[in-house]
């Protein structure tokens, strides 16, 4: 009675692991598609929305160029007056002009004057009349004024947009690369366990039929299960890992017009996703990287750009201790034709009119404190760089050394593996000849599962290590 409910308590559970595993294959659909790390960078670059802010704020930084050079567009102004008083008219005066900055802080300007009326300014000149000149600054504004200082930085800030979003891309293919390589290492592991419920299923129909035969014990249909059911658990542990990995991944896949990409659980890393990076084609050597990075690091390169701007504040800032000293010369004619005036000799001979603006602070407080402040802005950004490139170097050389030991560790683990299946084997081969038990053969079995697990942990790190280096060095953007 105890043999023929325990045998309908055996049949009853097997179909029941027999529907549960069917219920696990019936998520999975029938067409199979594969991703690899080169789709996923691809995808990410073109669809990525925070790539497309990066260029977005590339473009913004060219408006900004734009309006820094409107600071040397020509100005056309007009200047229109009439006064009419108990029925005199005191002046009727209209005075268009042209004012043409240029790069050295020279203006040239021009102009053309009317002026009638019974009761005008006598300084002023009744009637038409035209004039051509210049302002030219003889101290503060000479070398460096507002105008060209922001223009100046204005086209250093657009390269640096430029350079700014390579290492926003630099750091979110990172991250990409860092979801891609645990969604492998998470559908790798549940191919591992999903392989070995199929063994351990066949294995527990061979003892259960030993069983019915009374060929084996009870009790070893019970190890059987056993160990069948905790890879089983441990099955559906694997694949709800590799289900939210894939929710992860997806986070950054995006399609066409900013729509988020939800990846199918039918899409699986590539069969031969362990040979589909040629480690060649990555730069693994040491002083290539440090040599690439000191240069090419688009992080320091970031530095670089901010010194030259500073550089640029400090010139301008210098403005502020000289004395505003400016000149101003504007040639006269008679009439609108100013270029037909007569010029006789010097140009202060005849027909001329200028002025001499001058004024400086006694104490010069405000230029003295803000040279100092630029000075130590730039002082300050230097000691900035000087962190980041060491930083950038401890993490070149660090992962180095990760990518170094991992390969060694790879070695010895696929020989640790390989042992343990040995191992495996054996101790099956012994139990058909009845000289060993399913425990030791169960436990033979968990080691060598926990060998190759962690066979797939390596692989995957490794190739995560090795776009990390190529990430340290700011090569990964490129």
């Amino acid at each position: 009675m105890f043999s023929f409910c325990f045998r309908v308590n055996i049949t009853s559970i097997l179909l029941t692991l027999t529907v549960s595993v069917s219920q696990i294959y019936a998520q999975r659909s029938d067409s199979v598609k594969t991703l690899n790390s080169a789709q996923v960078l691809d995808i990410v670059k073109k669809y990525h929305p925070i790539v497309r802010q990066a260029d977005i704020h590339v473009q913004k930084s060219g408006a900004d160029l734009i309006i820094a050079r409107g600071g040397f567009d020509p100005i056309i102004s007009a200047y229109l007056a009439k006064k009419t008083f108990d029925g005199t008219n005191y002046y009727n005066q209209s005075s268009p002009e042209l004012s043409v900055p240029t790069w050295f802080g020279v203006e040239i300007h021009t102009g053309l004057e009317n002026l009638t009326g019974n009761r005008t300014d006598p300084t002023m000149t009744k009637g038409q009349s035209s004039y051509l000149g210049v302002t030219v600054p003889l101290a503060k504004n000479l070398l460096m004024d507002k105008r060209r200082a922001f223009l100046k930085q204005a086209r250093i800030f657009n390269t640096m947009a430029l350079v700014e979003q390579r290492v926003v891309v630099n750091d979110l293919l990172m991250e990409a690369m860092e979801a891609y390589w645990l969604w492998v290492r998470a559908y790798e592991t549940f191919k591992i366990v999903e392989n070995n419920v199929v063994v351990n299923q066949r294995r527990f129909e061979m003892v259960r039929k030993s069983f019915i035969n009374g060929e084996r014990p009870a009790i070893d249909t019970v190890e059987a299960l056993t160990q069948l059911q905790s890879f089983q658990i441990r099955q559906n542990e694997k694949w709800l890992e590799f289900q939210n990995n894939g929710l992860k991944l997806s986070a950054y896949l995006w399609q066409e017009n900013d729509k988020p990409y939800l990846l199918p659980e039918s899409v699986t890393p590539e069969t031969n996703w362990d040979k589909e990076l040629n480690v060649d084609n990555f730069q693994t050597d040491l002083n290539n990287l440090l040599s690439y990075a000191s240069v090419s690091h688009p992080e320091l390169q970031l530095y670089d750009f901010k010194l030259d701007a500073l550089q640029i504040d400090k010139k301008l800032k210098f403005q502020s201790l000289l004395p505003k000293a400016d000149f101003t010369y504007n040639h006269l004619n008679k009439g609108y034709n100013v270029l037909n005036s007569e010029m006789s000799g010097l140009f202060f001979n005849n027909n001329y009119r200028y002025g001499f603006k001058f004024e400086v602070p006694l104490r010069l407080s405000e230029g003295r404190g803000e040279y100092r402040k630029a000075r130590l802005k730039i002082e300050e950004t230097n000691i900035s760089l000087s962190r980041k490139q060491l930083d950038i170097q401890v993490k070149i050389r660090t992962y180095y050394n990760e990518f170094n030991t991992l390969k060694t560790q790879l070695f010895i683990q696929n020989n640790n593996l390989l042992s343990y299946q040995q191992l495996v084997r054996a101790e099956e081969t012994l139990f058909l000849n009845g000289e060993s038990s399913l425990f030791l053969i169960n436990s033979r079995e968990n080691k060598a599962l926990e060998a190759q697990e962690k066979l797939v942990e390596l692989r995957t790190k490794f190739f995560k290590t090795l776009y990390s280096l190529q990430w340290s060095a700011g090569s990964l953007a490129q």
